[in-house]
């Protein structure tokens, strides 16, 4: 359910904010909550009650403490709090990653649904957001073509792709020590050095792990016109130049330590460290992209 998958979010991100506290400190208040959160005061209350008989918060009401530090144990999976129009996003994307597909694919929904794991509804409305950019063209019997898209098309995204994330690291940046973004941005900068560590045998991993970092920086000015474009941004920068196979390792490697120079310029809270990282890292995914059209 929807209400689960929120619940079971909220509850990670609560998590994230603990990490980033210490035993003793008083809880913020309901509505800051909310509001850090992003969910509904209701949801929030839940949230408590069960960290509370867990033992994680003691007291009562709005006297609420920190008791003692979760365990990582206590968090859900991703599969439990990722809705499933974001669930169909990812694997479609590994899908067209890992099956090496090109423009004139031909994409069954009764198939990926079955492969996936979801109903076809899932995979129509996740494939009806593309068809309005002429990315997807619906064909009979449930069938669908991926056109691809022009050199053109991609340069005009990537420069709103620019503006979108330079004025979010920014503001990313600047928000409160406290924020739970900075223990989400601690783990995920964890994963960048697992992977590093393992790059011959995972560095194909690296789409997921790029998609997700960018989305968390974005997701610091929420703004629910770009959250949408977003979904188009990520399908082509995050993954369509990587079906240029030569030499994926390598260019996964330099974008991972890429990644982790632009963590440390987040975590500086220097705003001309933070700008010049983000656009140097910006200006190679371009190049990237760009090479992935024959340049």
């Amino acid at each position: 359910m929807k209400s689960d998958t929120v619940y079971k979010a909220a509850f990670n991100a609560m998590l994230d904010l603990l990490a980033a506290s210490s035993i003793g400190m008083a809880l913020p208040p309901e509505n800051d909550l909310s509001r850090v959160l992003n969910v509904s005061r209701t949801t929030v209350r839940k949230v408590v009650v069960e960290m509370a008989a867990r033992g994680f918060l003691a007291g009562e009401g709005r006297s609420r403490i920190i008791a003692s530090m979760p365990p990582g144990s206590a968090r859900f999976s991703d599969a439990e709090t990722t809705s499933t129009s974001d669930q169909v996003e990812r694997q479609f994307m590994e899908w067209m990653l890992r099956g090496d597909a090109k423009p004139g694919t031909l994409i069954n929904e009764l198939e990926l649904a079955r492969v996936f794991g979801v109903a076809t509804t899932g995979i129509r409305e996740f494939l009806n957001r593309f068809q309005r950019f002429g990315l997807i063209e619906k064909r009979p019997n449930a069938g669908w073509l991926f056109k691809g898209f022009t050199e053109d098309f991609a340069i005009e995204l990537f420069e709103i792709r620019e503006m979108f994330e330079t004025r979010s690291a920014l503001a990313l940046a600047e928000l409160s020590p406290s924020a739970p973004v900075w223990a989400r941005l601690r783990a995920i900068e964890r994963e960048h050095h697992d992977l590093l560590g393992a790059i011959d045998d995972r560095f194909h991993d690296f789409s997921d792990l790029d998609n997700r970092f960018h989305r968390m920086v974005n997701s610091a000015v929420p703004n629910r016109f770009i959250d949408d474009f977003y979904d188009v941004i990520t399908f082509i920068f995050h993954y369509h130049y990587q079906w240029n196979k030569r030499d994926e390792r390598r260019r996964n490697e330099i974008a991972i330590s890429e990644h982790l120079a632009y963590i440390a310029a987040l975590f500086s809270r220097d705003r001309d460290q933070v700008k010049a990282v983000c656009n140097r890292h910006l200006t190679s995914a371009r190049a990237t992209m760009l090479r992935s059209f024959g340049r």
